[in-house]
């Protein structure tokens, strides 16, 4: 059993969020307990995965019942820091910005967009599913005024790194980053990288039949 005082394994955070989906699922189905064994039939893994991860956070569940639902919820996501919302700026609102903007899962999970910018005049000042979309000039004054923590950036690839600069500066310590550049960034902000591109890259690798035949 891990300790609940150990490092949490950045493969485990990275399951920690499909499990609290099982579980608001579970929620909704009005299951008020549920064992490891059918967490991992939702999340797609196994049962000894399961409990392995959620040992690192400490001890829960009654052998032979299972984990209430509840408070398991409520335990990840503190772990997760969306016990409360997490305020989200989004920065560039071309086709990728707006859709991501326009997604209403992201109140559920624990976040909230505050905030949209671009550097377009033709958008400056309309409305983006009720926020005024500011321009880029102001990032550092509004990121402020709303106490942004969490920076979504889909601009462009050469602009990328200038506009991570910026928002650090401006106290953002969280980047989700669509451009397909490298950030560097301080060792007190984290960064996570979504390149859709070589994700489908990755995908037609296992559609190839040389590959396929191994």
């Amino acid at each position: 059993m891990a300790s609940a005082t150990a490092t949490v394994p950045p493969t485990t955070v990275q399951r920690l969020p499909v499990y609290l989906r099982c579980l608001i699922q579970a929620q909704a189905m009005r299951m008020p307990v549920v064992n490891s064994v059918q967490i991992a039939e939702m999340a797609g893994t196994n049962a000894a995965q399961v409990r392995k991860d959620l040992s690192y956070l400490g001890e829960f569940g009654t052998r032979g019942v299972g984990y209430d639902v509840e408070s398991l919820i409520t335990h990840l996501s503190r772990r997760l820091g969306i016990a409360e919302q997490r305020r989200v700026a989004i920065v560039g609102y071309g086709r990728l910005g707006s859709a991501l903007q326009g997604y209403h899962g992201f109140d559920e999970r624990g976040m909230k967009v505050v905030a949209v910018f671009d550097a377009d005049p033709a958008k400056v000042g309309g409305s983006a599913d009720g926020l005024t979309i500011e321009h880029v000039d102001r990032l550092e004054s509004v990121i402020e005024r709303e106490q942004v923590e969490i920076a979504v950036l889909t601009v462009p690839g050469p602009a990328a790194r200038a506009v991570a600069d910026r928002v650090v500066a401006a106290g953002v310590r969280a980047i989700m980053n669509f451009a397909p550049v490298r950030l560097i960034v301080p060792d007190d902000v984290t960064v996570r990288q979504a390149d859709m591109a070589a994700e489908l890259q990755i995908l037609a690798f296992h559609l190839n039949p040389s590959e396929a035949m191994g």
